[in-house]
């Protein structure tokens, strides 16, 4: 991700997020790790553009032998996957620690989503935000609900006649037939 003055960065324990809130781990438990794993990268990506934030999600390789590699989903939303035996937990502290190294002197705020304690320790000690799993899930589903409430279209008041649903030309006809025209 390109370094930025103004955004904000949040860097997501992503099997952490899915345990913490109760629509995903009911996904996970139900329908499949995938599953659950795209529906918080989906309500991430919404998040990210709505509060102008860099985003990167951490999965655990989960018993894949298969080697680390990023995937990006936006310009400010990417993928994580750590490699075979290194945790979400050794690759976000090491992000803290590089992180705070790269950007000293920059205004540039560094957000680590998860409830592990020791995480939140260890994010705090570099200088990071910490931010708790349920706080995030209760901030992703509020931004939702906001940004349903400014997409939704406004109705005119119409009153609670059917004359008042009909265009003009129809409520000229119907008027004069009214009065016997």
């Amino acid at each position: 991700m390109k370094p930025s003055t103004t955004r904000a960065f949040l860097l997501v324990d992503g099997y952490n997020i899915i345990g913490a809130w109760p629509t995903l781990k009911e996904m996970r438990d139900r329908d499949s790790l995938e599953a659950s794993r795209q529906h918080l990268i989906e309500a991430l990506i919404n998040y990210s553009a709505f509060q102008g934030l860099e985003v990167q999600v951490v999965f655990d390789a989960h018993l894949q032998r298969t080697p680390a590699y990023r995937e990006p989903h936006t310009e400010h939303l990417s993928v994580y996957y750590t490699h075979f035996e290194q945790t979400a937990d050794t690759y976000i502290e090491r992000t803290c620690a590089t992180f705070r190294e790269k950007l000293e002197g920059f205004q540039r705020r560094l957000i680590v989503a998860t409830s592990d304690r020791a995480q939140k320790q260890t994010a705090i000690g570099y200088g990071a935000e910490w931010m708790s799993a349920l706080q995030l899930v209760n901030n992703l589903e509020q931004a939702h609900h906001q940004r349903r409430r400014q997409h939704r279209p406004q109705k005119k008041h119409q009153g609670r006649f059917l004359f008042h649903s009909l265009d003009a030309q129809a409520q000229e006809r119907l008027t004069q037939l009214r009065i016997g025209l």
